[in-house]
């Protein structure tokens, strides 16, 4: 990886944090906030699942400490934003993958571990292990599909392979690789 690559996944990461941060309140529905969950799975696919845990992690910081969002912002996102990052990878860089990480990470995981921490830490009364994950996988979904959809477009003109190539994707340069990344 050279400097510039570094500086590049630096700048595109802080780029994602921002977006996630001021359109987060923009674009949800009251406990559902799908652009979350886009900016994970893009961030995934972009940088890997350590930068997207990173990304995640920052963005449902920022909106604790600025926007008053309760901890959901964090334990909602980052297993979804790490899982869809390794099971990209794992998949050889097929984008449905990484929206099923997602979904399973933020929409399962996420939500059982958000109710401990709601239930018991934030004192909610009358919540069951399972009462955050059906508005958790709607807001998966909605975000995933987006996306998907983004990414699909990035894919089918070649732009989404240029971007992980400058930003250092190295995975990529096996060719039975390049070419299932459109998959």
């Amino acid at each position: 990886m050279t400097r510039n690559s570094s500086l590049f996944k630096t700048v595109v990461l802080s780029m994602l944090v921002a977006i996630g941060v001021v359109i987060s309140p923009i674009l949800r529905v009251e406990g559902l906030c799908p652009t979350a969950h886009l900016i994970n799975i893009v961030c995934s696919v972009l940088l890997g699942p350590w930068y997207s845990l990173l990304c995640a992690t920052m963005i449902g910081i920022i909106r604790m400490i600025f926007l008053g969002i309760p901890p959901l912002a964090l334990t909602g996102a980052v297993f979804g934003a790490f899982l869809s990052g390794v099971l990209y990878r794992v998949s050889n860089g097929k984008i449905i993958f990484a929206v099923i990480g997602e979904i399973f990470g933020t929409g399962v995981i996420g939500a059982i571990v958000s109710y401990p921490v709601m239930a018991l830490i934030m004192g909610r009364t009358g919540l069951t292990w399972m009462f955050y994950v059906p508005s958790f996988i709607a807001a998966t979904i909605m975000g995933g599909t987006a996306a998907y959809i983004l990414l699909k477009a990035l894919s089918k003109n070649g732009m989404l392979l240029k971007f992980q190539t400058s930003l250092g994707a190295n995975i990529y340069d096996k060719p039975n690789v390049r070419n299932k990344i459109t998959n």
